[in-house]
């Protein structure tokens, strides 16, 4: 039985402001080569406000499939 868990999803639209990284609790988020935001899964748990603090709504929550 696979088990669902919720994750950020960041968006070719991300324009690397750093507002998700000052929304997340849990220090999931972070920004790659200066152009991008990236998040790791392991540590995301699903919230929402890195979401919440985009201004360029490019981040999504979605389920995955945990193995």
């Amino acid at each position: 039985m696979k088990t669902l868990k919720k994750i950020a999803v960041i968006h070719k639209e991300c324009v690397a402001c750093g507002s998700c990284l000052k929304g997340c609790p849990r220090n999931a988020v972070a920004i790659y080569k200066g152009s991008i935001a990236v998040v790791d899964g392991a540590k995301c748990v699903g919230c929402g406000k890195c979401a919440q603090a985009c201004p360029a709504n490019s981040i999504t929550l979605a389920e995955v499939a945990i193995v």
